[in-house]
Protein backbone atom coordinates (compact mmCIF):
# COMPACT_ATOMS: atom_id res chain seq x y z
CA UNK A 1 0.00 0.00 0.00
CA UNK A 2 1.10 3.47 -0.47
CA UNK A 3 -0.45 7.03 1.36
CA UNK A 4 -2.82 9.23 0.52
CA UNK A 5 -1.56 12.32 -1.28
CA UNK A 6 -0.04 15.06 1.20
CA UNK A 7 1.80 18.19 1.50
CA UNK A 8 5.59 17.75 3.40
CA UNK A 9 7.37 20.63 5.61
CA UNK A 10 10.25 20.63 6.81
CA UNK A 11 10.43 23.65 9.48
CA UNK A 12 13.37 25.08 11.80
CA UNK A 13 11.61 25.83 14.74
CA UNK A 14 8.39 25.27 16.60
CA UNK A 15 7.24 28.55 16.03
CA UNK A 16 7.12 27.71 12.35
CA UNK A 17 5.72 24.59 13.16
CA UNK A 18 2.72 25.89 15.07
CA UNK A 19 2.44 28.28 11.75
CA UNK A 20 1.84 25.31 9.33
CA UNK A 21 -0.63 23.51 11.74
CA UNK A 22 -2.76 26.08 12.30
CA UNK A 23 -3.26 26.90 8.29
CA UNK A 24 -4.26 23.49 8.08
CA UNK A 25 -6.62 23.15 10.62
CA UNK A 26 -6.40 20.44 12.51
CA UNK A 27 -5.70 18.45 8.52
CA UNK A 28 -2.11 18.10 9.12
CA UNK A 29 0.16 15.94 11.38
CA UNK A 30 3.36 16.09 13.35
CA UNK A 31 6.09 13.63 12.06
CA UNK A 32 8.89 12.88 14.16
CA UNK A 33 9.92 9.03 14.54
CA UNK A 34 7.99 7.75 11.82
CA UNK A 35 7.53 3.98 13.50
CA UNK A 36 3.74 4.24 14.12
CA UNK A 37 2.41 7.28 11.65
CA UNK A 38 3.89 5.81 8.42
CA UNK A 39 2.50 2.92 8.05
CA UNK A 40 -0.84 4.06 9.50
CA UNK A 41 -0.59 5.96 6.29
CA UNK A 42 0.73 3.33 4.20
CA UNK A 43 -2.11 1.19 5.12
CA UNK A 44 -4.82 4.85 4.78
CA UNK A 45 -6.17 4.14 8.52
CA UNK A 46 -4.25 7.89 8.18
CA UNK A 47 -4.70 10.15 5.84
CA UNK A 48 -3.56 13.66 7.03
CA UNK A 49 -3.66 16.26 4.07
CA UNK A 50 0.30 17.69 5.21
CA UNK A 51 3.42 15.95 7.33
CA UNK A 52 4.74 18.48 9.43
CA UNK A 53 8.54 16.68 10.35
CA UNK A 54 9.85 17.88 13.40
CA UNK A 55 13.70 16.46 12.80
CA UNK A 56 15.16 19.36 11.59
CA UNK A 57 14.21 21.64 14.78
CA UNK A 58 17.74 22.24 16.64
CA UNK A 59 17.07 21.80 20.67
CA UNK A 60 14.03 19.12 21.05
CA UNK A 61 16.34 16.19 21.83
CA UNK A 62 18.07 17.47 24.67
CA UNK A 63 18.34 15.40 28.12
CA UNK A 64 19.70 16.87 31.32
CA UNK A 65 18.84 17.34 34.80
CA UNK A 66 18.41 19.93 37.45
CA UNK A 67 17.05 19.81 41.26
CA UNK A 68 16.21 15.92 40.69
CA UNK A 69 14.23 17.10 37.21
CA UNK A 70 15.21 15.52 34.34
CA UNK A 71 14.06 17.12 31.23
CA UNK A 72 13.83 14.97 28.03
CA UNK A 73 13.10 16.54 24.37
CA UNK A 74 10.26 14.92 22.87
CA UNK A 75 12.51 14.31 19.69
CA UNK A 76 14.79 12.31 22.05
CA UNK A 77 15.60 8.80 20.49
CA UNK A 78 14.71 5.70 22.18
CA UNK A 79 18.16 4.07 21.57
CA UNK A 80 19.83 7.53 22.95
CA UNK A 81 17.73 6.64 26.28
CA UNK A 82 18.76 2.92 26.51
CA UNK A 83 22.07 3.89 27.05
CA UNK A 84 21.95 7.71 28.46
CA UNK A 85 23.82 7.60 31.64
CA UNK A 86 21.32 10.54 33.08
CA UNK A 87 18.41 7.71 32.58
CA UNK A 88 20.69 5.25 33.69
CA UNK A 89 21.41 6.91 37.11
CA UNK A 90 18.31 9.31 37.63
CA UNK A 91 15.27 7.68 35.90
CA UNK A 92 16.17 3.58 35.86
CA UNK A 93 12.69 2.59 35.19
CA UNK A 94 12.37 4.44 32.12
CA UNK A 95 15.85 2.89 30.61
CA UNK A 96 14.55 -0.48 31.62
CA UNK A 97 11.10 0.41 29.88
CA UNK A 98 13.26 1.00 26.92
CA UNK A 99 14.23 -2.69 26.32
CA UNK A 100 11.16 -3.66 26.00
CA UNK A 101 9.59 -1.86 22.52
CA UNK A 102 10.03 -3.46 19.61
CA UNK A 103 12.92 -4.18 17.77
CA UNK A 104 16.89 -1.98 17.58
CA UNK A 105 15.84 -0.67 14.46
CA UNK A 106 12.27 0.54 15.70
CA UNK A 107 14.30 2.17 19.03
CA UNK A 108 16.53 3.56 16.55
CA UNK A 109 14.18 6.06 15.28
CA UNK A 110 11.21 5.96 17.44
CA UNK A 111 11.15 9.52 19.88
CA UNK A 112 9.89 9.24 23.61
CA UNK A 113 7.30 12.21 22.83
CA UNK A 114 6.23 10.02 19.87
CA UNK A 115 5.24 7.28 21.91
CA UNK A 116 3.64 9.33 24.36
CA UNK A 117 1.86 11.72 21.57
CA UNK A 118 0.61 7.74 19.83
CA UNK A 119 -1.05 6.99 22.89
CA UNK A 120 -0.84 3.41 22.17
CA UNK A 121 -2.65 1.62 25.51
CA UNK A 122 -0.66 -1.00 25.30
CA UNK A 123 2.76 0.92 25.01
CA UNK A 124 5.43 0.74 27.56
CA UNK A 125 6.70 4.60 27.91
CA UNK A 126 3.17 6.17 28.39
CA UNK A 127 3.25 3.56 31.49
CA UNK A 128 6.17 4.50 32.43
CA UNK A 129 5.33 8.19 32.44
CA UNK A 130 2.12 7.04 35.19
CA UNK A 131 4.76 5.32 37.19
CA UNK A 132 7.11 8.51 37.70
CA UNK A 133 4.23 11.04 38.22
CA UNK A 134 5.68 12.81 34.82
CA UNK A 135 4.13 15.31 32.90
CA UNK A 136 4.72 16.97 29.28
CA UNK A 137 5.03 20.23 27.98
CA UNK A 138 3.46 21.44 24.74
CA UNK A 139 3.39 24.77 22.68
CA UNK A 140 -0.06 25.86 21.03
CA UNK A 141 -1.43 28.91 19.55
CA UNK A 142 -2.06 29.96 23.32
CA UNK A 143 1.50 29.56 24.56
CA UNK A 144 2.87 26.88 26.39
CA UNK A 145 1.43 24.62 29.05
CA UNK A 146 2.28 21.49 31.03
CA UNK A 147 0.17 18.51 31.51
CA UNK A 148 0.28 15.89 33.75
CA UNK A 149 0.32 12.35 32.87
CA UNK A 150 -2.85 11.66 34.76
CA UNK A 151 -4.82 14.12 32.32
CA UNK A 152 -2.68 13.52 29.27
CA UNK A 153 -4.93 10.00 27.67
CA UNK A 154 -8.36 10.60 26.88
CA UNK A 155 -8.58 7.12 25.40
CA UNK A 156 -7.17 4.50 22.55
CA UNK A 157 -4.49 6.92 20.23
CA UNK A 158 -6.04 10.05 21.97
CA UNK A 159 -4.38 12.25 24.37
CA UNK A 160 -5.39 16.39 25.88
CA UNK A 161 -2.89 17.17 23.01
CA UNK A 162 -4.57 19.84 20.79
CA UNK A 163 -4.57 19.59 16.67
CA UNK A 164 -2.10 22.71 16.79
CA UNK A 165 0.08 22.05 19.78
CA UNK A 166 3.44 20.61 19.29
CA UNK A 167 4.83 17.89 22.48
CA UNK A 168 8.04 19.57 23.17
CA UNK A 169 9.64 17.91 26.65
CA UNK A 170 9.13 15.17 28.90
CA UNK A 171 9.74 16.34 32.31
CA UNK A 172 10.12 13.12 34.96
CA UNK A 173 10.99 13.36 38.79
CA UNK A 174 14.45 11.80 39.41
CA UNK A 175 13.76 8.35 41.14
CA UNK A 176 14.33 8.16 44.95
CA UNK A 177 17.95 6.77 45.61
CA UNK A 178 17.97 3.06 46.75
CA UNK A 179 14.59 2.44 45.92
CA UNK A 180 13.51 -0.52 43.65
CA UNK A 181 11.67 -1.25 39.85
CA UNK A 182 10.59 -3.87 37.66
CA UNK A 183 8.78 -4.04 34.43
CA UNK A 184 7.21 -7.36 33.87
CA UNK A 185 5.06 -7.96 30.62
CA UNK A 186 3.53 -10.30 28.40
CA UNK A 187 3.41 -10.55 24.36
CA UNK A 188 2.94 -13.33 22.12
CA UNK A 189 6.44 -12.12 20.09
CA UNK A 190 9.29 -10.61 21.46
CA UNK A 191 8.93 -6.53 20.25
CA UNK A 192 5.02 -7.11 19.75
CA UNK A 193 2.76 -4.88 22.06
CA UNK A 194 1.86 -6.32 25.37
CA UNK A 195 -0.98 -8.22 26.01
CA UNK A 196 -0.31 -6.62 29.36
CA UNK A 197 2.20 -4.85 30.96
CA UNK A 198 2.92 -3.92 34.90
CA UNK A 199 5.79 -0.79 35.69
CA UNK A 200 6.47 -1.16 39.45
CA UNK A 201 8.57 1.62 42.19
CA UNK A 202 9.33 0.67 45.26
CA UNK A 203 10.93 2.34 48.40
CA UNK A 204 11.44 1.04 51.30
CA UNK A 205 12.57 1.13 54.92
CA UNK A 206 13.25 -2.23 56.66
CA UNK A 207 9.50 -4.41 56.15
CA UNK A 208 8.03 -0.83 55.58
CA UNK A 209 7.19 0.25 52.19
CA UNK A 210 7.65 4.34 52.42
CA UNK A 211 6.08 4.57 48.41
CA UNK A 212 4.88 2.45 46.01
CA UNK A 213 3.87 3.30 42.25
CA UNK A 214 1.95 0.70 39.84
CA UNK A 215 1.28 1.42 36.31
CA UNK A 216 -0.24 -0.73 33.51
CA UNK A 217 -0.48 -0.87 30.13
CA UNK A 218 -2.25 -2.82 27.54
CA UNK A 219 -5.48 -3.55 30.18
CA UNK A 220 -8.08 -0.78 29.08
CA UNK A 221 -8.21 1.82 26.66
CA UNK A 222 -5.27 4.12 28.98
CA UNK A 223 -2.71 3.33 30.64
CA UNK A 224 -3.04 3.80 34.11
CA UNK A 225 -2.08 4.38 37.89
CA UNK A 226 -3.55 1.73 40.17
CA UNK A 227 -3.80 3.78 43.45
CA UNK A 228 -5.45 1.56 45.46
CA UNK A 229 -2.67 -1.51 44.68
CA UNK A 230 -0.31 0.91 45.77
CA UNK A 231 -2.01 1.69 49.32
CA UNK A 232 -2.00 -2.06 50.02
CA UNK A 233 1.55 -1.70 49.98
CA UNK A 234 2.17 1.20 52.04
CA UNK A 235 0.06 0.11 54.15
CA UNK A 236 0.45 -3.20 54.85
CA UNK A 237 3.87 -3.84 53.68
CA UNK A 238 5.56 -6.07 51.35
CA UNK A 239 4.91 -9.28 53.24
CA UNK A 240 3.75 -12.40 50.37
CA UNK A 241 0.26 -11.30 51.72
CA UNK A 242 0.76 -7.96 51.03
CA UNK A 243 2.14 -8.28 47.72
CA UNK A 244 -0.79 -10.82 46.95
CA UNK A 245 -3.41 -8.40 48.36
CA UNK A 246 -2.04 -5.69 45.93
CA UNK A 247 -2.20 -7.90 42.77
CA UNK A 248 -5.15 -9.06 43.21
CA UNK A 249 -6.28 -5.50 43.42
CA UNK A 250 -4.31 -4.70 40.50
CA UNK A 251 -6.80 -7.45 38.38
CA UNK A 252 -9.70 -5.72 39.76
CA UNK A 253 -8.68 -2.47 38.75
CA UNK A 254 -8.15 -2.51 34.80
CA UNK A 255 -10.57 -2.83 32.50
CA UNK A 256 -9.13 -4.82 29.54
CA UNK A 257 -11.32 -5.77 26.45
CA UNK A 258 -11.23 -8.90 24.37
CA UNK A 259 -9.79 -8.99 20.86
CA UNK A 260 -8.47 -11.48 18.23
CA UNK A 261 -4.95 -11.63 20.66
CA UNK A 262 -6.98 -12.34 24.23
CA UNK A 263 -9.57 -12.07 26.38
CA UNK A 264 -10.21 -9.67 28.92
CA UNK A 265 -10.54 -12.40 31.55
CA UNK A 266 -6.88 -13.25 30.13
CA UNK A 267 -5.46 -9.96 30.37
CA UNK A 268 -6.62 -9.52 33.95
CA UNK A 269 -5.31 -12.83 35.03
CA UNK A 270 -2.05 -11.75 33.50
CA UNK A 271 -2.08 -8.37 35.46
CA UNK A 272 -2.21 -10.12 38.87
CA UNK A 273 0.38 -12.58 37.75
CA UNK A 274 2.88 -9.96 36.44
CA UNK A 275 1.81 -7.36 39.68
CA UNK A 276 3.36 -10.10 41.85
CA UNK A 277 6.46 -10.95 39.84
CA UNK A 278 7.42 -6.80 39.22
CA UNK A 279 6.51 -6.28 42.84
CA UNK A 280 9.26 -9.32 43.65
CA UNK A 281 11.67 -8.30 41.63
CA UNK A 282 11.74 -4.56 43.13
CA UNK A 283 12.13 -5.87 46.52
CA UNK A 284 14.91 -8.15 45.63
CA UNK A 285 16.65 -5.21 43.00
CA UNK A 286 16.68 -3.25 46.20
CA UNK A 287 18.32 -5.93 48.18
CA UNK A 288 21.30 -6.18 46.16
Amino acid sequence: MKPAKFDYHVPRSVDEALTILERYQGEARLLAGGQSLVPMMNFRVAQPAAIVDLNRIPGLDLIEEADRLVRVGAMARQRRLESDAVIGERLPLLQEAIGWIGHLPTRSRGTIGGSIAHADPAAEIPMVLHALDGEVVARGPQGERRIPASDLFLGPLTTALGPAEVLTEVRLPAMAPGGGHAIEEFARRKGDFALAAVAVIVVRDGERCMKARLATAGTGPVPRRLHEAEAILEQRGLGEAAITAAADKAAELVEPMSDHHASADFRRHLTAVLTRRAVAKAIKDRRQ
